[in-house]
């Protein structure tokens, strides 16, 4: 992959990794409205981050091409 379409691929995980975690703070909002323990906790959210693969090392090196 070229440096374009790295970044491409990296900006994608982001856009995943948003959707992922905007769907899980409207879940924790609606449990709220019924006054609910949420769902997902802060942990859940690094999660997120992890499992996308868009922390500051991962996106380096992904960026880095290694």
């Amino acid at each position: 992959m070229n440096e374009e379409q790295r970044t491409a691929m990296l900006n994608a995980q982001v856009a995943c990794a948003m959707i992922q975690a905007m769907g899980m703070q409207a879940a924790n909002q609606n449990r709220a409205h019924k006054g609910m323990e949420p769902c997902y906790l802060e942990q859940d959210f690094e999660n997120v981050i992890a499992n996308n693969g868009i922390g500051f090392n991962s996106a380096i090196t992904t960026l880095q091409g290694r």
